[in-house]
């Protein structure tokens, strides 16, 4: 039986039930139990915690477009922006915790905390569920004298270097910072911070950095353009949008990182609805539609359900703690 149609057979039959309780003298109690039954019936809102354009507005839109069937009601999707996505990651954590105003996560939930940039420990949201991973591109003007990530080392040896990246603590950041420090060349780099992927891949396009830091999907649509060239991408494997990219691995680079997405629920959200909220996200990211825009828009595809989304999160708040006081940045306690 189709997603759709099993929520409206349980629907009904609760209705019929409640009705037989209500008659049965139970109205004082009925209210409270309705409301959970019949969860979600108001509109849900998906806080995206990064600018419009770029992989997390992109596939939460798209994602939600799928939902409206699967969950059976309205969806909005709205972007609250700032700190490295710390100020979205708060508006979820602060809201209403009745299932109602969700959020995309971001690795960068396992960051901002150890920054100082927003108090955002395990625990302050809970997870929904993972949907995607994917390996970050470095990428370069189209006219850019450098041909491979060991030219920009060489360059980098050689005087500062800007590389244009969706903000300080950000993936992104992270993701050229610590493939620096692996290299010797953290020094004479210099982070140049934009509100978001998109603003970031402009700010490379218009040369206004010598080189861009983001994801692999995000910046493909350029690179198939010819505006701009990638010079590599992390990860085990070279990126399937992205085949003509050596991963740092084959030039010889220890060093692996990449960006999650994923949903997120305020923290005190019950069971029940965290369980509903994942039976029918994960129902429209199983849908054709979400698959294949998923494939065209280069995206891997990469599900946890809540439980093991909260022990991913968890862990790897300890593993980027490392990585951040390893390249420096973690600030010094006053």
């Amino acid at each position: 039986m189709p997603g759709v149609m099993r929520r409206a057979w349980r629907r009904f039959l609760s209705a019929g039930i409640l009705t037989l309780f209500v008659a049965a003298g139970g109205v004082a109690c009925g209210s409270g139990s309705a409301s959970e039954t019949e969860f979600p019936s108001e509109q849900i809102e998906i806080v995206v915690p990064f600018s419009p354009g770029g992989s997390a507005d992109q596939s939460a839109r798209q994602l939600a477009v799928e939902a409206e069937e699967t969950c059976g009601t309205g969806i909005i999707v709205s972007n609250q922006t700032g700190g490295a996505g710390a100020i979205g990651f708060q508006a979820v954590a602060n809201a209403e915790p009745d299932g109602y105003t969700i959020g995309v996560a971001a690795i960068e939930l396992a960051i901002v905390d150890h920054l100082g940039v927003s108090p955002l420990p395990p625990g302050t949201v809970r997870g929904i569920m993972q949907y995607s991973l994917q390996p970050i591109a470095y990428g370069v003007p189209a006219d850019s004298e450098w041909e491979t990530i060991g030219d920009f080392i060489a360059a980098a040896e050689e005087g500062d270097v800007t590389v244009a990246t969706s903000g300080t603590g950000s993936i992104y950041h992270i993701g050229f910072a610590g493939m620096a420090e692996e290299t010797g060349v953290l020094e004479n780099t210099v982070n140049i911070p934009f509100d978001g992927a998109s603003a970031a891949i402009q700010a490379a396009l218009g040369e206004q950095t010598d080189m861009v830091t983001v994801g692999a999907a995000e910046i493909a649509p350029q690179v198939e353009t010819g505006d701009l060239r990638t010079l590599a991408v992390t990860g085990d494997e070279r990126a399937d949008i992205l085949p003509d990219t050596p991963t740092l691995e084959e030039e010889n680079i220890e060093w692996v990182s990449g960006a999650i997405l994923g949903l997120i629920a305020p923290p005190e959200t019950s069971d029940e609805r965290i369980e509903t909220l994942n039976e029918c996200f994960n129902e429209a990211r199983e849908s054709d539609s979400f698959v294949n825009w998923m494939e065209t828009s280069g995206f891997t595809q990469e599900y946890k359900n809540g439980a093991e989304f909260d022990e991913f999160l968890a862990i790897e708040y300890e593993n980027y703690g490392e990585t951040l006081d390893t390249i420096g940045l973690i600030p010094e306690e006053g």
